[in-house]
């Protein structure tokens, strides 16, 4: 089984109180994302981030962005971010 990919979006500016406007993270969650090796916990973080993303609102764009980098890396994509029915 293939890594997720960081979450990141390269978008990379950090306007929301520490928080990237692309992908929701702070560069300590981003930091933490590096760490993460098995997959589990590289899925739940994704997880976590998209609920962190629902919390502060205007993150819509992220979704298509990361399901696009995922196919482009050949990596299944997170069943909290697939279309229902997917």
């Amino acid at each position: 089984m293939k890594k997720l990919p960081s979450p990141c979006i390269d978008v990379c500016k950090f306007r929301r109180e520490g928080h990237c406007i692309g992908c929701s993270m702070t560069k300590a969650q981003k930091k933490l994302f590096k760490s993460l090796k098995r997959p589990e916990h590289r899925a739940a973080f994704i997880d976590m981030l998209i609920h962190q993303q629902g919390d502060m609102g205007r993150y819509s764009h992220w979704a298509p962005a990361y399901l696009k980098k995922c196919a482009k890396k050949d990596v299944k994509a997170p069943p909290g971010l697939l279309p229902k029915g997917a």
